[in-house]
């Protein structure tokens, strides 16, 4: 499968420090949710580690699909 053009470091950082704003899903062009993230401060938190560990590990992905990869 191919690979996001994506920063995988910008979206780590982004979710790291902003991510309660739902600012990453923003980034990879996930509007729908990132405005839900924006409106429930990031699921109180949780949904931002959830997508914090997951972007770490490397099975993040972006609008279209595709793995936001080191």
């Amino acid at each position: 499968m191919e690979n996001s053009p994506k920063s995988y470091v910008a979206t780590i950082l982004l979710c790291f420090f902003l991510g309660t704003l739902g600012i990453h899903r923003f980034y990879v062009g996930k509007i729908g949710t990132g405005i839900l993230m924006l409106i429930t401060a990031g699921g109180l938190g949780i949904w931002q580690i959830i997508d914090f560990v997951v972007a770490v590990v490397g099975n993040f992905r972006d609008k279209k699909g595709r793995y936001i990869k080191p």
